[in-house]
């Protein structure tokens, strides 16, 4: 296994690809105008608490109020550590309206939907989150070698001794980690608290205090491991900034960080841009000939897994079989090239045996176990389904890139230029009925005024017939295959 980072920086976009073995598993993308917000953190204002819901919406400067919670007012942003607290009884409790309150972001606003708050603060270096109301120490649940754990539970017994107030719990890239370097991150984790604390105190409610790395430093503090065998971006003045952070937190991997200076862009050469393109479509291809057909809805993504041009060697049950494994790796690999969360619902070709079905769950679990998104799978039920949830803290690969089609809304698809006739014909009568007139224009697309004029021409005559007004047709350029206009003259 070998992972490679390359980073793309152009004035107001960063995009970070993450390769492994030479294929694109993970794509991030920042926009300046549009940066993400989880982990900022903002001095809000409590507008609206609901005990209904054991919620509250909370002002912090962005155009949708945020929401919080009762369950993320003592609950840890980060998800894959053993570190859990109690939930209160009643958010009236904690909150009450026009309170002055200091929030993280956990989840960035999500369609329309404001983002999603927590109280308890965490803040995240190399190594370590620090949560300063916290009084835990936690690790990891991704470090599983119990001498180690045990060894970094000392470290941190034997720290947290010496700072006060505060838990902290070591993050994944902490396993192995020096005890100076894990001393250095809580250090320097500490003195960042204090800088946030005393800039809350000094700001009105509906401001931001503490903003995130960009995301070519965060993606270094996240994902530079040591599987990560190298690091490049072309841009010098982000290979310098990159190269700061390593070289203060991580100096032993600033080595494999470097500046590409190429004339053909980066993403070009690896073959980015068209895994991009790809990862728009609707449909997947297999190497086998079979594909996927993945469909985002509001609800839940579904993806449907088909033979198509496959047809095996051997049996029916072999070649569904096949079809199912390989699809089961590619539906993995999509959800995070896609960055696909929420709800998602996996029809996999129906499989009689009992033991293919196993092996096809078996093969997606293993599959999503690399993923650093947490997902939850179901078994595969009695209709061939698997139903499965990945956590959604960010939007999806469509939404950053995507826009709903001006022409259909969104619905991915358009009324038949028939359909549009018939609407026409319906409209000119309402129109004769309700006002006097000579004569009446219709304004539609090409399309449309074409079949008018050719199959539907006797139609046409017939509604000339009854109405008694003579019907004049008339293409308009701009118009979509949906747009008319009945004009009476």
């Amino acid at each position: 296994m070998s992972e490679e980072i390359l980073i793309n920086v152009t004035p107001r976009e960063t995009r970070v690809a993450l390769l492994d073995n030479g294929v694109l598993q993970e794509l991030y993308i920042e926009r300046m105008h549009r940066r993400g917000l989880v982990g900022n953190i903002y001095k809000g204002k409590v507008s609206r608490v609901l005990p209904g819901m054991q919620a509250a919406f909370i002002d912090i400067g962005l155009e949708r109020t945020a929401f919080l919670h009762a369950a993320d007012i003592v609950k840890v942003a980060y998800a894959d550590t053993e570190y859990q607290s109690q939930v209160p009884a009643d958010i009236r409790a904690a909150l009450h309206e026009g309170q002055e309150i200091l929030v993280q972001v956990l989840k960035d606003p999500l369609g329309t939907k404001g983002a999603r708050l927590t109280t308890h603060i965490s803040i995240p270096s190399r190594y370590l989150v620090y949560l300063p109301d916290g009084k835990s120490m936690g690790l990891s649940a991704r470090i599983e070698d119990l001498p180690e754990r045990e060894r970094l539970l000392e470290l941190l017994q034997v720290f947290v001794a010496t700072t006060g107030e505060g838990g902290y719990i070591v993050r994944t890239a902490g396993e192995g980690a020096a005890a100076e370097a894990l001393r250095a991150d809580m250090l320097f984790l500490n003195k960042l608290w204090e800088t946030i604390r005393l800039h809350a105190a000094d700001i009105p409610a509906g401001n931001l205090v503490h903003e995130d790395q960009p995301l070519s430093v965060r993606i270094l503090r996240d994902l530079l491991s040591g599987e990560v065998q190298q690091v490049q971006v072309d841009s010098a003045q982000t290979y310098t900034r990159m190269c700061d952070f390593t070289g203060m937190f991580v100096p032993e991997l600033k080595a494999r960080i470097e500046h590409y200076s190429g004339t053909r862009p980066i993403f070009d050469l690896y073959g980015i841009e068209e895994e991009i393109r790809k990862a728009l479509e609707r449909n997947v291809q297999l190497k086998s000939g079979g594909y996927l057909i993945i469909d985002q809805t509001e609800a839940m993504t579904t993806i449907d897994v088909n033979t198509g041009a496959y047809v095996g060697h051997r049996n029916l049950e072999e070649t569904i079989l096949k079809t199912n494994l390989e699809a089961a790796q590619a539906i993995a690999r999509q959800l995070r090239l896609r960055n696909l969360g929420g709800i998602i619902i996996i029809d996999f070709i129906d499989m009689n045996d009992v033991d293919h079905k196993q092996l096809v769950l078996q093969a997606l679990q293993q599959a999503l176990a690399r993923d650093r998104t947490k997902t939850q799978v179901t078994e595969i039920s009695a209709l061939g389904l698997v139903e499965m949830t990945r956590k959604r803290t960010r939007e999806s690969l469509e939404h950053i890139l995507c826009m709903p089609c001006s022409t259909c809304q969104g619905r991915a698809s358009l009324k038949t230029p028939e359909t549009v006739c018939y609407e026409i014909f319906r409209e000119i009568l309402r129109e004769t009925r309700q006002f006097e007139t000579k004569e009446l224009r219709v304004l539609a697309s090409q399309e449309v005024i074409g079949l008018l004029l050719d199959e539907e021409s006797t139609s046409l005559a017939e509604l000339e017939g009854q109405i008694g007004k003579p019907i004049r047709l008339q293409a308009e350029a701009l118009y979509n295959q949906e747009q008319f206009d009945v004009v009476s003259m």
